[in-house]
């Protein structure tokens, strides 16, 4: 049985190898939207940061209903992490990371006061161990040619 501390690692090791991020929030007019965000930093899977603009639709759908979805996917599995989203002007934190990519996207700079940073504070986090590509493809050709369920990795969720 895995311990806590090994699930987190886990999942912070998904997090950390995947470069674009999903964001799912809920719109002003109720929807689900989902968008790409760059993966900027986390100081461990409980909070994560990234840079967007004040000025999107995106900032005020949030900053009237802040329950969000990120979900990350790289070579080590997948993450589904729930949690609150803030909109922060912390200025030290957004010099910090700022990078080309953001500058890419971004204009103005850090100094910029439409450029702002979504601190996520996740709750949970379910994740998905992959075995790796190729035992991925041998279990799924194995279910669709038997009656066996494929086995696809390990699954769980971690309160963070």
């Amino acid at each position: 049985m895995s311990t806590h501390d090994d699930r987190t690692a886990t999942v912070a090791e998904i997090m950390v190898e995947t470069d674009i991020a999903v964001l799912t929030y809920v719109s002003l007019d109720g929807h689900l939207v989902s968008t790409p965000m760059g993966t900027q930093d986390f100081e461990d899977p409980g909070t994560t940061w990234f840079l967007t603009e004040r000025s999107s639709e995106k900032v005020r759908a949030i900053e009237a209903d802040p329950r969000v979805n990120v979900s990350y996917s790289s070579k080590a599995g997948w993450v589904s992490l729930t949690g609150t989203a803030h909109v922060s002007d912390d200025r030290a934190k957004l010099r910090e990371l700022w990078d080309a990519s953001a500058g890419a996207f971004m204009s103005g700079g850090p100094d910029d006061p439409d450029n702002v940073l979504l601190r996520i504070d996740g709750a949970t986090a379910e994740f998905w161990e992959s075995p790796g590509k190729v035992a991925v493809a041998v279990q799924m050709a194995k279910g669709l040619v038997s009656d066996e369920k494929p086995d696809l990795g390990d699954n769980d969720t971690v309160r963070l």
